[in-house]
């Protein structure tokens, strides 16, 4: 078998908007994005802010209002333990026989977790699984209201998701709609999510050491490209009460971006370092929020974490690496922080 060389160092490039705020508010405390808005990155401020109040339900990602009806926290908390089960029943049943992960993430990631969690779905379900929806909202309106035209019902025997059984459960065209809204809104982030998570750790550090655990890898690719890099806080009295610089319509603008590469927080902060995780608890270590604040995480990552480390015991177990002529990944502006078409391919033999 051919020898190859070691890959050379990657470049990371960040969109014109977030390589700004790297290089011009990393280790800030606070400063005015807007004529009204701050951005907050210090850790301790941007602590007393997410506590000082409950999101409201316009401020919270998955489960902003659907098309005008808004969704309570017991909804959602339904919802959350619904797509739950179907995580877990994923993870406790049998993998595919001969996966193939190679290809472009978090693209073929994003697939295979689809496939293994809503594999028995109706189609109209699976198709809002597509990231090209993700181009307009419109768009997505549009695949949703189709679908919604005509009652589904799950046969006796088939392996549809729970989640699922919201469409089959619904009663007329806009409870219809509804579902397969919760449907996208629930469903779609986890796979998204997880497979971007992965592309990112795999971008920025591997081939790992065969010791390094998987958590400990993919905390580190949170820390440096966290998946909510960015939580918005409207204007609110408590703000200004906390700190003098934010004014009574400001809105706030918390970057996890920034504090994640805090040099007073961090040793090395720009540096990929999953060994510092033997050390930090990912719960309480200062500054750091890739699923949201302690007094409101995200509901989703008791999902994420496991289904991200089944991905990389796949990748890691059967020899696939980033393409070694891939020297350069961007990350675009979007609300899901990522590296775009990272190329996985099998691994040639090394020389040590």
């Amino acid at each position: 078998m051919p020898l190859s060389p070691l890959p050379a160092a990657r470049t990371t490039v960040f969109a014109p908007r977030l390589a700004a705020l790297l290089r011009e508010y990393t280790g800030e405390d606070a400063f005015r994005l807007e004529p009204d808005t701050m951005g907050v990155a210090g850790h301790a401020l941007a602590d007393r802010i997410l506590a000082a109040r409950r999101a409201t339900e316009t401020e919270r990602p998955t489960f902003k209002p659907l098309h005008g009806r808004s969704i309570g926290r017991t909804e959602a908390a339904a919802v959350m333990r619904v797509i739950g089960r179907d995580v877990r029943e994923a993870l406790e049943g049998p993998l595919p026989k001969e996966v193939d992960l190679t290809g472009p993430w978090p693209l073929t990631g994003h697939l295979f977790l689809r496939d293994l969690i809503l594999g028995g779905d109706p189609r109209r379900l699976r198709i809002l699984m597509s990231r090209n929806l993700e181009l307009t909202p419109k768009l997505t309106w549009s695949v949703i209201a189709a679908g919604a035209a005509v009652p589904w019902r799950k046969k006796p025997g088939t392996t549809s998701s729970g989640i699922a059984g919201l469409l089959a459960e619904a009663d007329g065209y806009h409870d219809r709609r509804h579902a397969m809204g919760i449907y996208r809104r629930a469903a779609a982030p986890v796979c998204f999510t997880v497979s971007t998570l992965v592309a990112n750790a795999l971008w920025l550090g591997s081939p790992f050491d065969a010791d390094t655990p998987n958590r400990n890898i993919l905390h580190e690719a949170a820390r440096l490209l966290p998946p909510s890099w960015n939580i918005l806080r409207y204007a609110s009295p408590e703000y200004g009460a906390l700190d003098a610089r934010i004014g009574a319509g400001d809105d706030v603008l918390v970057l996890p971006l920034l504090s994640h590469r805090d040099p007073a927080l961090w040793e090395e902060p720009d540096a990929f370092r999953p060994g510092r995780w033997d050390r930090l608890d990912p719960e309480t270590a200062p500054g750091y929020l890739p699923f949201g604040h302690s007094s409101e995480r995200c509901w989703g990552r008791h999902m994420v974490m496991p289904l991200a480390e089944l991905l990389l015991d796949l990748i890691r177990g059967t020899g696939l690496e980033v393409d070694p002529a891939q020297r350069k990944a961007k990350v675009p502006l979007v609300g899901l922080l990522g590296v775009e078409d990272v190329r996985l391919t099998k691994a040639a033999r090394r020389v040590r």
